[in-house]
């Protein structure tokens, strides 16, 4: 102030006349922050859109919902491949434990086809029969009315005549019984067997054991043609005979 009536005295100014205004200092006008958030968010974006490895986003493709008729489709091969494997399966158990069942049977005529075997007309009478044990086992074989021959001996047990094992059935328990086809026609059955040394389907010969027996149980032997006992089988020293 002092400073400023220096210069009105040199002006030649009445002091009285001069009137002094203080002016006010501005204070220093803060950035709007709102504006400058903004700003900044506006230059990002624009340096993210000039920058070239900035990649647009693109919509999430989603697989096309599967229709009813291809639903049902798959529930049928599901099935019939679960049918399949059912199947091979009965099959597998069958040949373990009923080599001689029906299904079985079927199924190898039907996997056999052409090679099937030839008929074999032969009747019960073209064949000779042999000893059904060794000749050195003292076995009784007796003969009843209706033509059933038994015995009671530890020994190993001979098929009469050369066929196939037809069927095997029964246990160690209960006794193993056996059927051997000798042709279309003439098949024999015996049962009571402790063990069973062929399955079926099998060629079997009558100089080689079929099975063996214990002696603990009743061996009987039973002769069939087309299905029929037969009654006209006798032991004689020379073995078994046809009357």
């Amino acid at each position: 102030m002092n400073d400023e009536l220096n210069y009105a005295e040199l002006l030649e100014i009445p002091v009285e006349t001069v009137h002094i205004n203080k002016r006010e200092k501005r204070k220093k006008q803060e950035p709007d922050l709102k504006e400058q958030l903004i700003e900044d968010v506006n230059e990002r974006v624009n340096a993210a859109e000039s920058d070239p490895t900035f990649a647009e986003s693109t919509p999430i493709a989603r697989a096309p919902e599967e229709s009813v008729r291809e639903k049902r489709e798959r529930r049928i091969l599901l099935g019939e491949f679960i049918a399949a494997c059912a199947l091979c399966a009965t099959i597998f158990f069958t040949n373990i434990f009923l080599p001689g069942s029906a299904v079985n049977t079927f199924l190898r005529g039907l996997f056999q086809g052409e090679e099937a075997e030839a008929a074999d007309p032969r009747m019960y009478s073209d064949f000779t029969l042999s000893p059904l044990v060794n000749g050195t086992v003292g076995a009784d074989i007796a003969v009843s009315n209706t033509g059933v021959l038994s015995f009671t001996a530890e020994a190993s047990i001979y098929p009469p005549a050369d066929g196939t094992l037809l069927a095997v059935n029964g246990d160690a328990e209960t006794g193993y019984t056996v059927e051997v086809g000798h042709s279309d026609n003439f098949s024999t059955v015996m049962s009571g067997l402790s063990t069973v040394y062929f399955a079926a389907g099998d060629a079997v010969k009558a100089t080689i054991p079929v099975g063996y027996s214990a002696g603990e149980g009743e061996v009987r032997v039973m002769f069939y043609s087309d299905g029929s006992l037969l009654n006209n089988c006798t032991v004689t020293e020379d073995g078994l005979a046809w009357s």
